[in-house]
C-alpha cells in the first residue's frame, strides 16, 4: 500500500488501520496526504485497484481570508499555529497526536489550502477501475465538511460518515 500522510504529520496510517487495505494496489491519504494521494494515483501508470482518502483537505468553499489568516498565524508562529492545529484535529477525541507530529511547510499549508478537488480527476480515476473511498467526520472542525459531502458523495464510489467523530476519524471515546 501507498499511503500519504497529513499535514504535519508521520506515520499515523496505524490510526486508520481499521479502513485501509494492506495491498500493492491501494493509495491512501489522510487531509493534506489525500490530495497527494488522488495526485498520485491520478498520475500513476500502474494498477491502482482502491483509493482511500481519510479526512479530505477541503477548503475550496471557504473565503480567502480564511486562507489568508491560517498562513499569517503560521508564519507568526509555527508553533502555536501546530498547537492549535493538532488539538483540532483530535477533538472531540483526547487522542494525543505527538507520536506522529513532524514539522510542516507554509509551502505544504498553501497547497492544501488552495487546492481545488476536480470532479473530472475523480471521474478519470475511477474510469480506470478505481474504487474511490471516502471517510468524514462529521464534527471534523478542520474542513467544510458540508462542502466535502455535498462534493465526494456522487462522485465517490463510497462515502463513509461518521457521526460522533472529527477530523482523526475518533470520537469522544
Amino acid at each position: 500500500m501507498t499511503y500519504f500522510s497529513g499535514f504535519c504529520l508521520r506515520g499515523e496510517s496505524e490510526l486508520f488501520a481499521d479502513w485501509l487495505v494492506e495491498s500493492e494496489y491501494t493509495v491512501a491519504g489522510f487531509s493534506y496526504g489525500a490530495i497527494r494521494a488522488l495526485e498520485y494515483t491520478l498520475a500513476s501508470t500502474r494498477r491502482i485497484d482502491r483509493l482511500l482518502l481519510f479526512s479530505p483537505a477541503f477548503f475550496q468553499t471557504r473565503k480567502e481570508r480564511f486562507r489568508q489568516l491560517q498562513l499569517e498565524a503560521f508564519r507568526k508562529d509555527p508553533e502555536a499555529y501546530r498547537s492549535n492545529f493538532f488539538r483540532n484535529v483530535a477533538d472531540p477525541s483526547p487522542l494525543d497526536l505527538c507520536p506522529y507530529e513532524t514539522q510542516g511547510t507554509i509551502e505544504e499549508l498553501e497547497a492544501l489550502l488552495y487546492y481545488r478537488w476536480d470532479e473530472e480527476k475523480v471521474r478519470r480515476i475511477m474510469e480506470r477501475g478505481t474504487v474511490i473511498e471516502v471517510f468524514i467526520g462529521e464534527k471534523d472542525r478542520i474542513i467544510d465538511v458540508k462542502g466535502a459531502l455535498e462534493f465526494f458523495t456522487p462522485l465517490a464510489t463510497a462515502t463513509y460518515r461518521f457521526r460522533k467523530a472529527g477530523h482523526i476519524l475518533r470520537n469522544e471515546r
